[in-house]
């Protein structure tokens, strides 16, 4: 298992547990001993079955949760909290209603004090993701697509290093998802960002990621690491994508159906 990428490492995962309390009080295990590496540059997706861990490893690497034991290092530094560096798209766009695109938009310049110095870029990434003419649209104006649209380029005008997403397609219909997953994918090479993504969907991590992370139930554990080698036109209906469908679907299958182990402690 390919648990280190060729290149230069950014995100070091090292014998990181995450334990919660059950109702009656007993600690279980949500990650049990995660060690990975993830390279600059590089579009990695975790799936797994549902509660196997997976956005509670999206968490951590966004500060926004700790681990019992190891550690998580972001460009060889220990992850205290959330920084600009890591930006998090979650599932649904949580855009503040209140404010206009171009508004929400510039909500982390504000946050950061460099409107200023960069209000003008605010229209480049509007276009980028080709909502020119929506500036001062407010977001219960908006579809969900073109909203979760607004959500990406507000975490991606503070220039992340990496950005955590969150199953952020999930709540969309077959057609935006497919639109959305190509602007993704432009995104990525247009920033040359880190991209770490949660999904349920096969074919969707094969189409946008560079390596798949196949987790186990709870506790959730890394158990499968998948390259994708289908260079840059990935071709949905062609046999080398076929064949990556059916690998990781058997590797899905074979994990659901072995016995979990107890790690009620």
């Amino acid at each position: 298992m390919n648990l280190i990428a060729n290149g230069e490492t950014l995100i070091t995962i090292q014998n990181v547990d995450r334990i919660y309390l059950d109702v009656n009080g007993n600690r279980i295990y949500a990650l049990k001993n995660i060690n990975l590496e993830i390279k600059k540059g590089e579009f990695i997706t975790f799936i797994g079955p549902s509660g196997c861990g997976k956005t509670t490893l999206l968490r951590l690497i966004a500060g926004l949760d700790k681990p019992e034991e190891g550690k998580l290092l972001f460009e060889g530094r220990a992850i205290s909290g959330p920084g600009f560096e890591r930006g998090y798209i979650f599932q649904q766009p949580t855009l503040f209603p209140w404010n206009t695109v171009e508004e929400n938009v510039a909500t982390g310049l504000h946050a950061r004090k460099q409107y200023a110095v960069k209000k003008d870029l605010i229209k480049d990434y509007i276009n980028m993701i080709g909502l020119n003419g929506f500036e001062k649209t407010y977001p219960h104006q908006l579809s969900g697509g073109m909203a979760q649209r607004v959500a990406i380029i507000r975490a991606l005008i503070n220039e992340p290093k990496v950005l955590l997403l969150d199953e952020p397609l999930a709540a969309l219909d077959a057609f935006k998802r497919i639109e959305l997953q190509n602007q993704l994918l432009s995104i990525w090479k247009k920033t040359a960002a880190t991209f770490v993504m949660v999904t349920h969907d096969v074919d969707e991590a094969i189409y946008l990621s560079e390596r798949i992370v196949v987790m186990s139930p709870r506790p959730g554990q890394l158990v499968h690491i998948v390259d994708i080698d289908l260079g840059t036109e990935r071709n949905r209906g062609g046999d080398a994508f076929t064949g990556l469908r059916k690998k990781i679907l058997k590797l899905l299958q074979n994990i659901i159906a072995a016995p979990p182990p107890d790690w009620v402690i």
